[in-house]
């Protein structure tokens, strides 16, 4: 039965070649200094930085430099960006990037007129901001994320070997997005194939949990195929536009929190693969990818018709003449063989963890409700040692 839910959000969307020009639209709704967030400097390489600032300085905008996010951004660097808008009198932060960086002015702008320590407020307690939230808009460089239009916000804390998401409500979302696919084309191959799996994982967190029968499971099974397809297309041509518009465009849909409607959500593969990230500072992608198989080998009986359904409708299994696990199983092979034909990580060893870290990786583990199985401390534990 589908439940009670309620539904919002607010992020205006610019797609396409021109997307851009919704600054010039957009600008004129917010106060004049932007703090402009961006990586490691690739957008000035790319040109986007130049194209982005002339149309900042076209509307009278200042500019308040704020770069080198790093792909998973840390509390320090959260609390540098704090003191940026604090000492600029930020009125709106523009992220141009990856997801990292739509997280990271996230947290900024919850962050900016917090009385306390927002780690802990943010990050520890989930507690939603009290206080003013800086509004935020995202210029998209990679897709995968689907950042740029929900309230997700991921920091990580080094000293205490965590890597926590909190997902803000509406007043934290952006405000508008770019989404120009062209923009995507520059990324590295590891970097485009690894949004490709944070993307697909997106969707399995949410279609593998509660009510099995609701629309949202068949979008779901249309956005997994779609991607699958556009998937095979840019990793034989990167520069396919239209395989790569279609998965700029899949990522939004994947998390803009449409299909978790009805849902419970199951967010363990998340935070598994978040986990590895704390210790390792590896591609969050490929953190995921390292430990779904034996995450999602280990939950099966447990939502067995769920997963014989993902082998028939995203795969095309043929369940004629098997039982249900043989045709779930067989769903995961095909699975495996298409992240294998991606390029993907397929186990936490490669991405840098070790032996010794499984027992540190499972304290570092968030155990969430949402799945078929709630995780003990000790399946955790296996699951990691299946990972390496």
């Amino acid at each position: 039965m589908l439940g009670n839910f309620t539904y919002c959000n607010p992020t205006k969307l610019y797609f396409g070649e021109d997307a851009l020009k919704g600054l010039n639209e957009e600008l004129p709704k917010y106060g004049k200094n932007v703090q402009l967030v961006y990586g490691g400097g690739s957008i000035k390489k790319n040109g986007i930085y130049d194209e982005v600032t002339a149309i900042l300085k076209a509307n009278g905008k200042n500019i308040i430099e704020d770069g080198g996010v790093m792909p998973n951004p840390t509390v320090e660097k959260l609390y540098e960006g704090v003191k940026i808008a604090r000492d600029n009198k930020t009125d709106l932060i523009l992220a141009v990037g990856g997801g990292s960086c739509c997280d990271y002015a996230k947290a900024v702008a919850v962050s900016v007129n917090c009385g306390e320590d927002p780690w802990e407020k943010y990050y520890i307690r989930f507690e939603e901001p009290s206080c003013e939230v800086l509004p935020v808009a995202c210029v998209l460089t990679m897709a995968g994320t689907g950042s740029e239009m929900n309230g997700g916000s991921v920091i990580t804390n080094h000293e205490k070997k965590l890597k926590i998401g909190h997902v803000f409500g509406e007043n934290v979302m952006p405000k508008f997005s770019i989404l120009n696919p062209r923009f995507t084309l520059s990324l590295p191959k590891r970097q485009m194939v690894s949004g490709i799996y944070d993307i697909f994982n997106h969707i399995c967190e949410q279609y593998f949990s509660g009510d099995d029968d609701n629309t949202s499971d068949y979008i779901s099974e249309g956005l997994m195929r779609s991607l699958i397809h556009s998937s095979r297309k840019a990793n034989a041509n990167p520069g396919d536009y239209e395989a790569r518009s279609n998965i700029m465009w899949t990522a939004t849909w994947a998390l803009n929190t449409l299909v978790a409607k009805g849902k419970t959500t199951d967010w363990m593969v998340h935070m598994l693969g978040q986990a590895v990230g704390a210790y390792t500072d590896a591609t969050h992608g490929m953190t995921l990818a390292a430990v779904s198989l034996p995450y999602y080998r280990h939950i099966m009986p447990y939502g067995l018709a769920k997963f014989k359904r993902f082998a028939i409708e995203v795969w095309g299994v043929d369940a004629a003449g098997k039982t249900d696990e043989q045709t779930a199983l067989e769903g995961l092979a095909a699975m495996e063989s298409w992240m294998k034909e991606l390029g993907l990580a397929m186990n936490i060893s490669e991405l840098g963890a070790t032996p010794d870290m499984v027992e540190g990786l499972a304290d570092s583990t968030l155990v969430l409700k949402g799945g078929y199985k709630v995780l003990e401390r000790d399946e955790i534990v296996e699951i990691f040692k299946e990972s390496l």
